[in-house]
């Protein structure tokens, strides 16, 4: 179902998504929405998982010490682990959920309908010049999200915690 959607509507979303104007009231509809029926699914829909894998990652506030829900578009990777990518829809500033893992790298994803303990590195050049294609493969709209702003947009990989025994 989902890659019929994504193959038919895909491209109007990509243009509707990229545009400026959907990064001032795309913020305020698309994370509360995802949200809600994240939580009322058990974790197995978000409007978003229609066009892009997508995840919910768990933060702690930087300056708050609370847990910070935030659903993303993602790129799972074959170790079970993923990349996200600090967007915040093509705006000037970096998404605070950055800043949240840049001070407090252990965090938890919750992944169709599982949740995982993780652990947050931000990429350095080379990885990011590694994955940037794959990503723009998985979500077109990051490159005219990259064009607009004049910040680097922070690129994470979450690594699965070992289990503990």
């Amino acid at each position: 179902m989902a890659a019929l959607i994504q193959k038919t509507f895909g491209p109007i979303f990509h243009r509707i998504s990229g545009s400026p104007r959907f990064a001032r009231v795309g913020p305020r509809i698309v994370p509360p929405l995802d949200r809600a029926l994240h939580r009322a699914t058990g974790g197995r829909l978000m409007l978003g998982q229609l066009l892009v894998p997508s995840l919910v990652l768990t933060t702690t506030g930087s300056v708050s010490g609370l847990p910070r829900q935030v659903p993303l578009a993602c790129m799972p990777e074959p170790d079970g682990g993923w990349v996200v990518v600090g967007s915040n829809f093509g705006r000037e500033r970096h998404p605070a959920w950055t800043a949240n893992l840049l001070k407090e790298p252990k965090a938890t994803v919750a992944f169709r309908g599982r949740t995982v303990s993780v652990t947050a590195r931000l990429l350095d050049d080379a990885e990011r010049a590694e994955v940037w294609p794959r990503l723009l493969r998985v979500w077109p709209v990051y490159g005219r999200y990259a064009e607009r702003v004049d910040r680097e947009l922070r690129i994470f990989r979450l690594v699965p915690d070992p289990p503990v025994h």
